[in-house]
């Protein structure tokens, strides 16, 4: 890393984390797709609430942190990645149909399509996250055309992971994501249906209170009952509202609901699984089967004995 990066860039990161009541832990040198430098942070949360966990940033050497268009979303950005470094399992969110996901390896920022075509690529891969040895995953290569790119702020990890998150998300819902043990990078096409240009946000799912409530059942069983220990999961997070295309405040509402129903244990923005909701053990697993075998290819069993209509 420079001595220009570390008197500005790591500078105004340490300051802007320090608000977010994160601490810089390192900053190094790193290198994008293209082999450009990039520069990989790793911030944990102020006085060692979690010791060991950590929260991984990767910026393009084109990022400027001081435009001021830029700081607002930064700010908002670390914010919510320090009460997510609260959970358990930060790395881990949850499909409406019940599929618990470990998202890594993300390879930031975008780069641009080397077929030629007028798109920028970012790499990255989802794990089943059950609790099993299984090792079902699936490498995806999500997509982002030149025009939608140009309608955001940035394409850079504070400003572009939500989105990209809530797509793979919303790609597994739609049954066109596969969890195998090996392959080849799947595609997640982040297009401008997701997004209305009127409203000036992301519309990825339209849901009722029952589905969200339902979303935020299983979100909590397999983050905070099976995955967690029981530790508390922030259930008011900005990402999750997108997703849902609601609120931070609705889900806290909802989950105050549950909570009077004894299968949520609330404390403030964070909610725990109670023993009530654990026992519903069988109803989530059979959903996360269910989910997991709508992402598998269906062959036509009327083709195999030549029924089919030509």
């Amino acid at each position: 890393m420079t001595d220009a990066l570390k008197s500005t860039l790591v500078s105004s990161l340490e300051a802007a984390a320090a608000q977010a009541g994160l601490v810089l832990v390192s900053a190094t040198a790193g290198s994008d797709f293209h082999g450009r430098p990039t520069s990989i942070f790793q911030l944990g949360l102020a006085g060692s609430a979690v010791p060991g966990r950590t929260l991984r940033l990767e910026l393009g050497e084109a990022f400027e942190f001081e435009r001021p268009h830029l700081l607002p979303a930064m700010t908002a950005h670390l914010k919510a990645e320090a009460k997510r470094l609260r959970n358990p399992r930060p790395e881990c969110y949850v499909t409406l149909g019940g599929l618990p996901m470990a998202f890594g390896q993300f390879q930031w920022p975008f780069h641009r399509s080397t077929s030629g075509a007028d798109t920028h690529i970012l790499h990255g891969e989802v794990h089943l996250a059950d609790g099993g040895a299984h090792n079902l995953h699936a490498k995806v290569a999500a997509s982002v055309t030149q025009t939608f790119a140009e309608i955001l702020p940035s394409m850079e990890q504070p400003y572009a992971e939500s989105f990209v998150y809530n797509a793979v998300r919303k790609t597994v819902d739609m049954g066109q994501l596969e969890f195998i043990k090996s392959g080849n990078r799947q595609p997640v096409h982040v297009t401008t249906r997701y997004y209305s240009r009127w409203q000036k946000k992301f519309l990825f799912t339209e849901t009722r209170d029952a589905e969200r409530l339902e979303y935020l059942l299983r979100k909590v069983y397999w983050l905070s009952g099976v995955l967690g220990e029981g530790r508390p999961v922030w259930i008011a997070d900005p990402r999750d509202a997108q997703y849902l295309n609601t609120t931070e405040e609705d889900l806290l509402r909802m989950a105050g609901d549950k909570a009077g129903e004894g299968l949520l244990a609330v404390d403030g923005e964070f909610a725990a699984a109670t023993p009530a909701l654990v026992e519903r053990a069988p109803e989530y697993q059979a959903a996360l089967e269910a989910a997991l075998n709508f992402t598998k290819p269906q062959f036509n069993e009327s083709m195999r004995s030549g029924h089919a209509n030509m």
